[in-house]
């Protein structure tokens, strides 16, 4: 089933969704089911799976000279939705990235997922290489989100990019985008990644999950100004939980997210680990909560692989 039908059949009652990174290479599924497993009570009615793109490492040979490799850390994205949608009976959500890909790759991808059933993608950007100080897209892939996004309703209509093609299968993905409560941290401002968000939507997304972020103030005020520059599409609330002091300076340098005042004070006050983790549990349960009351079509949990940190929040609030 698509996520837009979820959202429709719930008739405005609050849903739960889950997202979980494959396992690192040489690892198994094992690692998503003992993540998925204990949360398979709240009877979430989609899990997103991440795609990782290409890195390069560098090692010394012996004749001193470095060579540089391509690895690919985290692979096994569409064999993991496979096996999620074999596994549980429950929709998988791939995540589609620019990074890496050429449009050629991005074409197969998706015609692998349609062979599998798949009916969701999560297209994104994805981000720079570690090395890279901005993206740089694949010779032959696309720059941009809308682009992709472009391609994967072309793939819908039966277009593909061989134009002899004729009478192609028309596809029928789901298409979510990601949305920025805080603003992507590239764009110049709020208002220049409002109209990016909005071309994406007009070019045929047809939901919103946005970055996590801390202060439901935020994601309200984003909703309104998607609501005002013409986006009628649902926006689901990505949430994530802080449970160590260090992501106090981590989370807002990699993520580009901003930590409440209340929530820095709080976690700079507690003196253990154990005590760093309650502090944030309890400020993600409150922000679960009043969010749900306030009808989000649906509740987003970034995993990271911590179960039970994530357990513990959706057993208070659903």
């Amino acid at each position: 089933m698509k996520v837009i039908e979820h959202f429709e059949n719930a008739k405005g009652q609050t849903l739960i969704s889950f997202e979980v990174l494959p396992p690192l290479k040489g690892g198994s599924m094992k690692t998503i089911f003992d993540t998925l497993d204990p949360l398979l009570e709240f009877k979430p009615p989609f899990i997103d799976v991440t795609y990782h793109r290409q890195e390069f490492l560098y090692k010394m040979r012996d004749s001193g000279y470095y060579e540089k490799i391509a690895i690919r850390k985290r692979p096994g994205t569409v064999g993991i939705c496979a096996s999620i949608m074999h596994h549980y009976g429950i929709d998988a959500v791939p995540h589609l990235i620019c990074g890496g890909f050429t449009k050629e790759e991005t074409e197969n991808a998706l015609i692998d997922l349609n062979f599998l059933n798949v009916k969701n993608v999560l297209v994104l950007r994805g981000d720079a290489r570690r090395f890279d100080d901005r993206f740089v897209p694949e010779p032959g892939g696309h720059e941009y989100a809308v682009d992709l996004v472009r391609q994967v309703v072309s793939m819908n209509k039966g277009k593909y990019l061989d134009l002899d093609i004729e009478n192609g299968l028309k596809t029928d993905f789901c298409i979510g985008i990601a949305g920025y409560p805080e603003k992507h941290f590239e764009a110049p401002n709020m208002r220049s990644d409002i109209q990016f968000t909005r071309e994406k939507v007009e070019a045929g997304a047809h939901y919103i999950v946005t970055q996590m972020f801390f202060d439901n103030s935020k994601y309200l005020e984003y909703v309104d100004s998607c609501r005002e520059n013409g986006m009628d599409v649902p926006i689901v609330a990505g949430l994530k939980p802080l449970t160590r002091k260090s992501q106090l300076s981590s989370l807002p340098r990699h993520f580009h997210v901003g930590i409440p005042d209340d929530l820095a004070r709080a976690v700079e006050k507690a003196t253990k680990p154990e005590d760093v983790r309650e502090v944030g549990i309890e400020w993600c349960i409150a922000q679960s909560k009043e969010l749900k009351a306030k009808g989000v079509p649906c509740l987003h949990y970034y995993t990271m692989g911590d179960t039970e940190t994530i357990r513990r929040i959706v057993k208070e609030v659903f």
